[in-house]
């Protein structure tokens, strides 16, 4: 990492990026395009993945999570959307969550292993599945019109953004639910080369484990 770089995200807080609690899949949206423009990552996003993160359930306990009660930070989603930022040359990927109580960003290790846990025994409907979508794909494809975020009723349960829905490139206006749909029967059971590569050309990217992630962002070009 160059003094550059480092210089630049020292100089970054959580607070100078878009978040509306609740709505992290906008929050994830957002982010990845502030960290093309000011040249925190490469400016097509190329070194950038958004990663979808729930089971079949529902329910995934995440740690250090500030919208937390507990001291330990751990709380229940229903699901959770995060930024990975590919690093080369032997450099620490990173992690980019504005949930989260942990530095921002998070070297991918400590963030797996204080929020994500794995070595935590939990009982099979908490495990946690993680979808990862190349972000040039992701900014290019994903559309909410947060109809997600109201009731039987039409109210909303937690106050949304001000500003516009995101409309997808196609015209799309909604496919939230096709990123956040994660079963254990999508995962791949290993690694291969073609797994790692199809993260560059899938639409909803590819499902992987929690022992998983460290080792599929060391595999991936």
């Amino acid at each position: 990492m160059t003094t550059l770089e480092l210089q630049q995200l020292n100089s970054l807080d959580a607070s100078d990026f878009n978040h509306t609690p609740c709505y992290c899949e906008e929050n994830v949206y957002f982010l990845c395009k502030k960290l093309c423009s000011n040249g925190i990552a490469d400016a097509q996003g190329s070194d950038l993945f958004v990663v979808f993160i729930s089971n079949d359930n529902k329910q995934i306990p995440l740690w250090h999570q500030k919208a937390s009660n507990r001291a330990d930070g751990v709380i229940l989603w229903d699901y959770h959307a995060i930024c990975i930022q590919r690093k080369r040359d032997g450099d620490t990927h990173l992690v980019w969550d504005l949930d989260s109580s942990l530095p921002f960003p998070c070297p991918l290790a400590t963030y797996v292993s204080e929020t994500v846990r794995p070595s935590f025994q939990l009982f099979s409907e908490f495990q946690r599945f993680f979808r990862v979508v190349h972000a040039p794909i992701f900014l290019c494809h994903f559309a909410s019109d947060r109809r997600h975020m109201k009731d039987s009723e039409g109210n909303w349960t937690a106050q949304p953004p001000t500003y516009e829905t995101i409309v997808a490139e196609d015209g799309s206006v909604h496919n939230l639910n096709e990123y956040i749909e994660i079963h254990a029967a999508d995962v791949g059971k290993n690694l291969p080369a073609d797994l790692t590569s199809a993260v560059y050309s899938q639409k909803h990217g590819v499902v992987i484990g929690e022992a998983q992630l460290e080792e599929f962002f060391s595999q991936i070009s």
